[in-house]
Order: structure tokens, then C-alpha cells, then sequence
């Protein structure tokens, strides 16, 4: 029987929300987070964009330091060899790609102005991704954009294109958000049986079911036996309304009546981080989590209800589905009263040492302290924003990857 494996895209579709962003160091925490989780793999940006290229590399050396490990890192490019050509150049060891290209017939009118058919489409792919395996690569997945509104056949002769030049996966890409769970069951399905390869989910939430379609195309995957891969984001973030939820999406797989028993739950995954995640993102895209949100919204496990609160009192499954010390809920959130002081882009040595002695860090002399200090300026600067713990101990522990990160030339 096949797994499921989560790939978030966060750093990707999540950060080309409309109006907001996260800053160099913020997309470094969150893939922190993520390979805390337990996800597989994080798509953590462009390697074809110049003001990414800094932080693409000190995550890389991150990884290579153990401190990004066991996820995976993987860059989104277009499926054109100019776009491999540019990856390569400008973040050599880079070593996962997904590549993307268009594969509806609105889009190849609409979009590419019919200058391509169908045949040059899957001959474009191919030979992205055979450059990119000459360049390095290790695994390449290849994205069909708007493949909830492209002909099955189609779909099917793009995959069995994609297996045979050695992609890792095909990626359907329910762009516009478009389909629904039990046509894109079907439909996964069949590719699966047909071509024989490894599948991704990504799904949109314009009409609401970016989870419920994830779960139901995982399954159609599983069922037409391969591997699937299910993207996600944190928090639900992404273009327009959102993609599938990282939290609901593992909730959906662990307690629905119908996926529960069918072993789909990702290995490795530790929800109890989660909260904690939820929270961090909520600060950096300057988002607050809807009060009725899954798991981590204010009122996930409130009960006002006179039967409700009643019954939540006597046994609390009557009226919760699960736990949320499985989330990582439940610790009291510590608010100083009185002075606090915080660490900033004109803060000074004393302030500065008496925020980190609170994080139990300890530096060998002035000078370290100092040289700390500074990154600590220019990441307030770089954020906008106070620091966080994470942040903070992040700079501590890794300064030099810290400065890459934070360095973007024009």
C-alpha cells in the first residue's frame, strides 16, 4: 500500500498572497518548523529569483549543518531550461525541483496564445527536466497547472511523459480551486493505474474544499497504488482563498470516519507542534487565525452551549473529536507585567543581554555579544517587527547563515 507524504508550500504559494509576505528570516523559521513537524518537504522558494538566492543557499548550508534535517528543500522553477540554467547558476546545490507548465486548453489559448499544442508542452517539460538531472538534480517533480480543468487523456499522456524522463512525481494542480473530492478521487485515480507514478496533491479553497479535495485525491492515489503527496500550507495561506490547511489536512487523514482506519496519516508527523507553528505564522504574515479555525482557532475547544459545556464536562469526547494537548495547546502563554524590555534596531548591549539571558543564552565575551547584537539591529530592520524567541535563539545559534539570509543586493 502506498503512503502519504506532505510537501508544504508555504514558502511558495503561501508567501504570493495577495498584500502580504514574510520577510528572509521568517521563511527560514518556518521551514524550522516544518522540519520539526515532520514534513517531508518544504518548498521554500524560487532559486531562478535574484532577492531569494541568499536565503536559498544559507538554507541549504542549514541543512548541511544538520540543523534542516530530515526535510527535503526543494525550489519552484518554471518547466523551460532557461529557468533550470538560472537555478543552477545562481544555487548550485540545489538538489529537488518542481517544475511547473501549463496544461489545460483555456490556458494554452488564454495564457500561451496558442503558440503551443499539447506535443509542445510535454517536449518542453522533458527536456526541463532532463537538464535539470544533467545539472544535478536528484528528484524533479513536474507540475500540471490547472490540471482540474485539463482532459484526463491529456493528463495522461503528459504523466506517462513526465515517467519517462525520469521524474519523481506529477503534481495536478486544482489551481483555480475548481474541483471537488470525489472527481478528483476519480480522476487521481486513474492516473495513477494508468501511468503508474508517484502523485501530488495542490489545491485551492475557492469553493471551500482545498482539504476535503487533498484527503479524497490522496486516496485515489493510494487506491490506484502509488505514493501520495499531499501540498499544504500553514494556516491555509496562499493565493486568493487560501490552499488546503497543513493542521486540517493531518486532522482530516487522522479522525474522518472514512480515512482513519486506511493508515494514510503521514509517518514522522508531530502535531503537538503545531500550535506553536500556527501561532509564529499568525505573527509573521500579520494574519490573525480566525477564531473557528481547525484545531487552533480561539474557539476549536471552546463550549458556551448549555448541553455543550454539559457534556464536554462529563467526557470531553462527547463534544471534541480530539485533544488538544495532541496539538500542543494547553501550556499557559506568559505575559510579563510591569517593565519589559525588547530587543530592536536601536537597542543597546545591556537591554540586548538581559533579553537573551532570559533565553538562557550565554556569549563568551563582549565581542560575541556585540557581534550578535548587530545582526539582531539588521534583523529588526529586516522584519518590521520585535523578534521573536525563535528568531532570536536562531540568530544566536547561527549568525553567519543569519547574515546571508538578511543580505539581499539589488
Amino acid at each position: 500500500m502506498g503512503k502519504v507524504y506532505i510537501i508544504d508550500v508555504t514558502n511558495r504559494d503561501g508567501v504570493q498572497t495577495s498584500r502580504i509576505g514574510l520577510s528572509k528570516l521568517e521563511k527560514t523559521i518556518v521551514n524550522m518548523y516544518l522540519n520539526e513537524v515532520g514534513v517531508y518537504q518544504s518548498e521554500f522558494g524560487f532559486p531562478f529569483t535574484n532577492h531569494e538566492v541568499n536565503y536559498l543557499n544559507a538554507n541549504l548550508e542549514l541543512a548541511e549543518l544538520g540543523a534542516l534535517k530530515p526535510i527535503k528543500l526543494e525550489g519552484w522553477i518554471r518547466a523551460v531550461a532557461k529557468d533550470v540554467e538560472t537555478a543552477y547558476r545562481l544555487v548550485p546545490k540545489i538538489r529537488h525541483l518542481n517544475m511547473s507548465i501549463s496544461t489545460s486548453d483555456l490556458m494554452l489559448e488564454a495564457k500561451f496564445g496558442g503558440k503551443f499544442s499539447k506535443e509542445d508542452i510535454i517536449k518542453n517539460m522533458q527536456a526541463a527536466v532532463k537538464l535539470a538531472y544533467a545539472k544535478g538534480a536528484e528528484t524533479v517533480g513536474v507540475n500540471a497547472e490547472d490540471a482540474s480543468r485539463t482532459e484526463l487523456a491529456f493528463l495522461v499522456d503528459f504523466a506517462h511523459g513526465a515517467k519517462a524522463v525520469g521524474a519523481t512525481r506529477v503534481r495536478y494542480c486544482d489551481t483555480l480551486g475548481a474541483d471537488d473530492p470525489a472527481t478528483i478521487y476519480a480522476r487521481l485515480k486513474t492516473i495513477a493505474e494508468k501511468v503508474k507514478i508517484d502523485l501530488e496533491t495542490h489545491c485551492h479553497n475557492d469553493l471551500g474544499m482545498a482539504v476535503a479535495c487533498s484527503v479524497m485525491g490522496a486516496k485515489g492515489i493510494i487506491d490506484g497504488g502509488q505514493n501520495a503527496y499531499i501540498n499544504t500550507t500553514i494556516n491555509g495561506m496562499g493565493e486568493r482563498a487560501g490552499n488546503a490547511d497543513l493542521l486540517a489536512t493531518l486532522l482530516a487523514l487522522k479522525y474522518s470516519s472514512g480515512l482513519k482506519d486506511k493508515n494514510m496519516f503521514p509517518e514522522n508527523i508531530q502535531l503537538n507542534k503545531i500550535w506553536a507553528f500556527a501561532k509564529y505564522a499568525s505573527y509573521a504574515f500579520g494574519i490573525p487565525i480566525p477564531v473557528n479555525a481547525v484545531g487552533v482557532g480561539d474557539n476549536a475547544f471552546a463550549h458556551e452551549s448549555g448541553i455543550h459545556a454539559d457534556g464536554a464536562l462529563k467526557n470531553r469526547r462527547n463534544y471534541e473529536l480530539y485533544d488538544y494537548e495532541e496539538l500542543g495547546r494547553g501550556e499557559p502563554e506568559l505575559v510579563e507585567s510591569g517593565r519589559m524590555i525588547t530587543v530592536g534596531e536601536y537597542s543597546g548591549i545591556k537591554g540586548f543581554a538581559n533579553v537573551y539571558g532570559k533565553l538562557e543564552v550565554a556569549f563568551k565575551d563582549d565581542a560575541e555579544a556585540a557581534k550578535i547584537l548587530e545582526l539582531v539591529r539588521y534583523a529588526n530592520v529586516h522584519t518590521q517587527k520585535p523578534l521573536t524567541r525563535e528568531e532570536l535563539l536562531f540568530i544566536a545559534k547561527y549568525p553567519e547563515q543569519a547574515r546571508k539570509i538578511m543580505t539581499v543586493t539589488p
